[in-house]
């Protein structure tokens, strides 16, 4: 293989600023965050909420689903951390990496719920507004994989090649399938094709939220059997394997149920949005007309009140002709 022909691994992880330790894995999914906040915002607005709602629903799912994905993970890698020789402290080392999506979204769910129950928001509505931002997280979350060197895939000598450096924790230096970018790339194809697809068929009561699901669990099964790194099997496939299509089920029986049960889009997703903007138009209006009102009383007189005036005037003036013909008739 040619030396320029391969995608290189970063020498380390983690810089540090003095004594604070600035982690790749870590900035990947703040950043991810921000993202997700940020498009789901627009769309909501866009769908007829509040700026703001989603970021406060936010602050109860984030949380959530870190620890939903910290669980997933340290549960089904349990060896990792509680065999012999391993230290469970390790099991709370988020920033080295390990979070289950399927964690993060079941626990991440829960939060936002608790959060929607909290504004009188309907959950499906919400979800629906910030799936494509979860699939852009998503694909700015998996190169956090990249900066720790993990899950990658099988040798190969494509000219994609991931070179894997580390030689900790069992890795074998070499060049492999780089599935964190096969997957970060998939997500994004996800995240447009629910853009697409909602703009395209109104979609509501969460079935844009669905669609993300079934398309994420598709390519995630794909990906995942060209995994090489240690997971359980049950009949020759790998859990997240038989994960995703159990959820990729759900996730159509969901859309299929759902647009036969309440079919079209949510008419009002967050109660007295829409009142707010009518009130804010009705006092924009009232305040030009104060303008105007003000602008006379500093001089120039409305425009009825002009017209009297005129009209006045003019009345006047034909008063004093005739009172002067008058009285030239009686000289002559």
């Amino acid at each position: 293989m040619e030396e320029l022909a391969y995608i290189p691994s970063p020498s380390r992880g983690v810089l540090y600023l003095g004594p604070i330790p600035l982690r790749g894995y870590a900035f990947c999914i703040i950043i991810g965050v921000f993202v997700a906040v940020w498009l789901g915002n627009k769309r909501w607005i866009a769908r007829g909420g509040r700026a703001g709602t989603v970021a406060d629903i936010a602050v109860w799912a984030v949380p959530f689903g870190l620890v939903g994905g910290r669980l997933y993970h340290v549960i089904t890698d349990y060896e990792l951390y509680f065999s012999q020789g391993r230290d469970w402290v390790d099991a709370f080392k988020v920033w080295e990496g390990g979070l289950g999506i399927w964690g993060a979204i079941a626990l991440g769910a829960l939060g936002a719920w608790i959060g929607c129950r909290r504004r009188g928001i309907p959950m499906p509505a919400y979800a629906d507004a910030v799936a494509p931002g979860i699939a852009f997280a998503q694909a700015i979350g998996r190169w956090g994989n990249w900066f720790n060197q993990e899950l990658y895939g099988k040798e190969t000598n494509v000219p994609w090649a991931l070179h894997i450096t580390s030689s900790a924790d069992g890795r074998v230096p070499g060049y492999y399938h780089p599935t964190f970018l096969y997957e970060s790339l998939w997500c994004i194809g996800v995240a447009f094709l629910v853009i697409w697809a909602d703009r395209r068929f109104k979609l509501g009561h969460g079935r844009a939220f669905a669609l993300y699901v079934a398309a994420y669990c598709v390519g995630r099964a794909w990906i995942e059997y060209m995994r090489v790194d240690d997971a359980h099997h049950i009949l020759g496939l790998r859990l997240n394997d038989w994960t995703a299509g159990i959820v990729f089920l759900l996730a159509v029986a969901y859309i299929v149920v759902s647009s036969k049960k309440r079919p079209g889009r949510e008419a009002v997703v967050e109660p007295g949005a829409a009142d707010e903007v009518a009130d804010g138009e009705t006092g924009a209006e009232d305040a030009d007309v104060k303008d105007a009102d003000v602008k006379n009383a500093d001089g120039e007189a409305p425009e009825g009140e002009a017209k009297a005036d005129a009209d006045g005037d003019d009345a006047d003036a034909d008063a004093k002709d005739e009172v002067e013909s008058t009285e030239a008739a009686k000289k002559l």
